[in-house]
């Protein structure tokens, strides 16, 4: 990882992330990264799940969200290769596998039904976007090509009002489980 981020700022009206927050977040992960562990330190996790308030003259949003995807790269490379390390090839295989299967479930759920309802009055993601994801996701655990973990990163639904919508905190944690079994297949294959 190289030092000492620095990224273009926003200009005029456009908003970026706040400059202190990313160099902050930037130096705590260069830290953890070269002492070799998340131990009280950073994780891919950390790295996929951050936000930063947006601001007038703060750092491109773009450049920072690229920064960050191939940032948790390296951090899923470095776990998979503690993992790989701790229980051996076949048995880290063995655990993605595992880990895959649990999506199924929700999968073979039948459309409109794969996540709970938002609740009323609060905004949800629209369900058959959400299902044709899930069917891609389906897809690529059956074999076909055509999905990678930076599709998912970057999926963006359409929002919908309550019932009308699947709970967003449900559909962003499948999201992120998904990522990380299909980010360790990639360091594990």
């Amino acid at each position: 990882m190289t030092p000492g981020p620095t990224f273009e700022r926003t200009t005029g009206f456009r908003r970026g992330y706040a400059v202190e927050q990313v160099e902050e977040f930037f130096a705590r992960a260069r830290v953890s990264y070269e002492t070799g562990g998340p131990r009280g330190g950073v994780s891919s996790r950390d790295v996929r799940e951050v936000g930063f308030d947006l601001v007038r003259r703060g750092y491109d949003v773009q450049m920072v969200d690229a920064a960050l995807d191939r940032m948790e790269d390296a951090f899923l490379r470095r776990e998979q290769e503690v993992v790989r390390g701790r229980l051996g090839a076949d048995r880290a295989y063995a655990e993605l596998a595992a880990r895959a299967a649990t999506l199924r479930p929700r999968l073979e759920r039948p459309e409109g039904d794969r996540f709970d309802r938002a609740a009323h009055g609060h905004p949800g993601y629209d369900p058959a976007e959400v299902d044709a994801l899930c069917d891609r996701i389906s897809g690529w655990l059956d074999g076909e090509p055509g999905l990678s973990h930076d599709d998912l990163r970057r999926s963006v639904f359409s929002t919908r009002r309550g019932e009308q919508g699947y709970a967003e905190h449900q559909v962003d944690a499948f999201i992120d489980r998904t990522v990380e079994v299909m980010a360790a297949s990639i360091t594990t294959a």
